[in-house]
C-alpha cells in the first residue's frame, strides 16, 4: 500500500508528538522524584536540626529567690475587652515554692494554674496543674504533670460533650517549664539572646514541645507619667520533627507570644500575649491595681 505524501507527514507529526509526550512525561516523572527526594531531605535535615537544638537547653539557674506574692491581674483580648480578673498568689516553704494564677472570667468560666518548684541552684518543675473550663473554652480540659513520676494526666470534653481521659508516662526534661516561663526569662542573665523551654501540651492528648523565646530588645511605657523601659522577648512553639516542618504549611502553628518583663535589680512581669487554648484567640494578661469607690467630699469631711 502507497501511502500519500500528506499521510506521511501526518503519521511523521503524530510519531514526534508521541516522542515529546513520553519525553516530557519522563522528565516530568524525573522532576517529581527530585522533588520528593528535596523535600525528604529537608524533613529529615530539619529533623536532625531541631533534635540538635533541643538537646541543647539547659536548667535556669535562680539568680533571685521568689517569696511571698499576691499580685492583681487582668485579662482581655487583643482590642482592650476586659474579660476576666485574676489573683496571682506565691508562697515559698524552704526551696519549695507553690504559685496559683485564677482567673475568673465575665461569663462564668474560670481558669486555675496551680505551679510547683524548687529553687535550689536552679529552677526544676515538681508538678503542674492547669484547668479550664466553661463558656470561654471550646472545651473543658484539666491537665496534670507529676515531675517525679512523668505521670501525665488529662481530662477534657470532646465536640460531643463527652468526657475524655488519657493517661501517658513521658520521659520529661528536668527543665520542663509549664508554668515557669515570666520567672525563667527574669532569671535570664544579661545579653542572653535565646532560651529554649521544654514545656508538656494537651492537644488534646499530651506531647512534649519546645518553646523557643527570642530577647527582641527594649520598649518604652509609662508609669506614673514617667518613662520606663521593658524587655521584650518572643516566644514560638516548636513541635520538633516532621511536626514542626509541616505545621506551618497547613496553618496548624501556634502564633508566637509576646512577654514584656522589666529588668533591674528586682525584674517583675509586665504583660504578656499568649494563646488561650490550642485553637483559640490570643488573650492579654497584665498587671493592675485595686480601683477603690470614690467618695463624696461630705464623706470625707465626717
Amino acid at each position: 500500500m502507497i501511502l500519500a505524501p500528506q499521510s506521511v507527514q501526518q503519521i511523521t507529526q503524530t510519531t514526534q508528538a508521541v516522542t515529546a509526550s513520553k519525553d516530557c512525561a519522563a522528565s516530568l516523572a524525573q522532576e517529581v522524584t527530585v522533588l520528593r527526594s528535596l523535600i525528604l531531605g529537608i524533613l529529615l535535615i530539619s529533623t536532625c536540626i531541631l533534635s540538635d537544638v533541643a538537646a541543647s537547653a539547659s536548667p535556669v539557674a535562680v539568680r533571685y529567690r521568689e517569696g511571698l506574692i499576691h499580685g492583681f491581674l487582668t485579662l482581655s483580648t487583643l482590642d482592650g475587652e476586659a474579660i476576666a480578673a485574676g489573683d496571682l498568689t506565691q508562697v515559698a516553704r524552704g526551696d519549695q515554692v507553690t504559685t496559683q494564677l485564677t482567673f475568673r472570667f465575665k461569663d462564668g468560666s474560670r481558669q486555675e494554674e496551680t505551679t510547683v518548684f524548687s529553687q535550689r541552684g536552679n529552677f526544676r518543675l515538681i508538678s503542674y496543674h492547669m484547668v479550664q473550663k466553661g463558656p470561654s473554652f471550646k472545651n473543658a480540659s484539666d491537665l496534670s504533670v507529676t515531675c517525679a513520676t512523668g505521670q501525665v494526666t488529662v481530662r477534657y470534653t470532646d465536640d460531643d460533650g463527652k468526657e475524655k481521659v488519657v493517661n501517658q508516662h513521658l520521659a520529661l526534661p528536668p527543665d520542663l517549664g509549664n508554668g515557669l516561663i515570666p520567672m525563667l526569662l527574669m532569671n535570664m542573665r544579661e545579653g542572653t539572646p535565646q532560651i529554649e523551654i521544654p514545656m508538656v501540651v494537651a492537644a488534646p492528648k499530651p506531647r512534649l514541645v519546645k518553646i523557643v523565646v527570642n530577647a527582641r530588645g527594649t520598649e518604652p511605657f509609662s508609669l506614673g507619667g514617667f518613662s520606663r523601659q521593658a524587655k521584650h522577648y518572643v516566644a514560638r512553639v516548636d513541635l520538633g520533627g516532621v511536626a514542626g516542618v509541616v505545621a506551618p504549611m497547613i496553618g496548624k502553628q501556634p502564633p508566637d507570644s509576646q512577654i514584656w518583663i522589666l529588668g533591674g535589680e528586682a525584674p517583675v512581669f509586665l504583660k504578656s500575649e499568649t494563646l488561650s487554648y490550642m485553637g483559640g484567640p490570643m488573650w492579654r494578661i497584665e498587671l493592675v491595681s485595686p480601683v477603690w469607690p470614690q467618695a463624696s467630699g461630705a464623706e470625707l469631711k465626717k
